[in-house]
């Protein structure tokens, strides 16, 4: 699974990183997901994180 975050949607209102900040951050002023595959560790809360964005600025490929 690899995650992605569209910048020019995303409102960095923070509630991915707060979900999961082991794959997200905030470090440019919007969210940004970090490169390469998402650990199976994380994948649940990434997913959370995907669906819980209020303006869809997440997505996930399996």
């Amino acid at each position: 699974m690899k995650a992605f975050v569209d910048e020019n949607t995303c409102i960095s209102c923070g509630l991915c990183e707060g979900i999961c900040p082991e794959i997200f951050s905030l470090e440019s002023g919007v969210s940004q997901a970090k490169e390469g595959p998402v650990p199976a560790e994380y994948e649940d809360a990434t997913r959370e994180a995907c669906d819980s964005c209020p303006v869809t600025a997440i997505s996930v490929e399996e």
